[in-house]
């Protein structure tokens, strides 16, 4: 049951997750067969921008935390709102390839420090037994974002493309003025929350050393993260050109596949935060891991006849079925990671090893994203790269299998 003196907290996380990766990032995903069919951009080219926001999303998970050590909390959030808007805003007219790459490299730099801020702060003011359960919510706005996308953008780019992106300009700007209202109450609600805890917490543990962060479990946990980067490269980029154009199936179909991401994306957090509050979190991060290569493998996996055959029931399910576990994972296991993390070297390390985390993921999400562009650029073929991608994954779950440690608390 979430409390009210809470929804600021909320409100800050679910805001900056939707601007930051659920508009930024996955309103491009769903504009790609419309640049492509309009002639803005060749496919080739559309694949290479979907990649630059990959790019973008490096740097900024790189200097998210410099950028908390130099300006306050709100200050950064509200920065980073702003680029986000701008990006959009800057891109409502054709123009050069170079200058559309760094529109989408801002948006990507914009959306890593809205991820990687917004649910942190939101995070650290609430009370230690709040956070397996309102924390994987926070990434909620993933799948609000990505519903957003599947409804409003296909809708709009039928009758102009250049309203679509002011209409993503305003969208974005709204949720940055909310958001960074909202995080200018973080520390009063903080400060109440800690006048509310009646019972004792145990005495901290002391100040975290460098060498509890790089434990072996912890390395191999690491890997599995950056697999998972990897792996889900494909429906957050490709998915709906792929099965608007590669596919023929139309773009109203690739629209109401994306609407099944999103649905999972907003679901997900919130079956997660179930799993984390009665499962082990080693073992609900590799079974996530795994249904999730299951999921990115279906469209290889299956018959190619069954697939491509004249049964529009079945291609229905078999793609929904992938775009809706994709999407619940999508987020699901970035708060799966993060809580095993918390786990492995306990809550003075995490801040720090999350980062470390967090840079992995998107190093190894840029270099997929770039690796896979220049493969559809020299086969112009989709297919093969969820092939690679379910392989990526099995290896994450493997690695995160490897992960355990002798005695693990619940």
């Amino acid at each position: 049951m979430i409390q009210r003196h809470e929804f600021p907290l909320l409100l800050t996380g679910l805001l900056a997750t939707l601007c930051g990766v659920g508009l930024s990032r996955m309103a491009f995903t769903a504009l790609m067969p419309a640049l492509v069919q309009a002639h803005w951009f060749s496919a080739d080219q559309a694949a290479y921008l979907g990649a630059a926001t990959l790019l973008g999303y490096l740097v900024g998970a790189l200097g998210a935390h410099r950028l908390t050590e130099r300006w306050s909390v709100p200050r950064v959030l509200l920065g980073s709102f702003i680029a986000v808007a701008l990006s959009f805003a800057l891109s409502v007219l054709p123009q050069p390839f170079a200058t559309f790459f760094a529109w989408r490299c801002l948006a990507g730099v914009a959306a890593a420090v809205l991820m990687v801020v917004g649910p942190s702060a939101a995070m650290a003011a609430l009370p230690v037994a709040r956070r397996a359960v309102l924390g994987p919510v926070l990434f909620a706005g993933v799948g609000v974002g990505a519903l957003l996308s599947a409804t409003l953008v296909p809708a709009l780019a039928r009758l102009d493309l250049a309203w679509t992106w002011v209409a993503l300009a305003l969208v974005s700007a709204l949720c940055g003025f909310w958001g960074w209202r909202s995080s200018l109450r973080i520390p009063a609600v903080a400060a109440q929350l800690a006048r509310q805890q009646t019972v004792a917490a145990p005495a901290p543990p002391p100040q975290g050393k460098t060498r509890r962060l790089w434990l072996v479990p912890v390395l191999w946990l690491l890997a599995a993260y950056a697999c998972d980067a990897a792996g889900f490269v494909p429906h957050t980029v490709f998915w709906v050109d792929y099965l608007a154009r590669e596919r023929q199936l139309g773009t109203a179909f690739g629209a109401l596949q994306w609407g099944l991401f999103g649905l999972g994306a907003l679901l997900g957090p919130i079956v997660t935060a179930w799993c984390a509050t009665r499962w082990d979190w080693h073992r609900a991060v590799v079974g996530g891991m795994a249904l999730k290569a299951v999921a990115v493998g279906i469209p290889v996996a299956l018959p190619w006849a069954l697939l491509s055959g004249p049964s529009p029931a079945l291609q229905l399910v078999a793609y929904g079925v992938s775009s809706f576990i994709v999407g619940a994972l999508s987020p699901g296991m970035a708060a799966l990671v993060s809580g095993r993390l918390l786990q492995l070297v306990g809550p003075l390390a995490h801040k720090r090893i999350w980062g470390y985390a967090t840079a992995a993921f998107a190093l190894a999400q840029a270099l997929s994203g770039t690796g896979m562009a220049w493969l559809y650029a020299q086969t112009h073929l989709y297919h093969p790269l969820f092939a690679l991608a379910a392989a990526m994954l099995a290896l994450g779950t493997l690695l995160a299998w490897a992960s355990r440690t002798p005695q693990m608390p619940r």
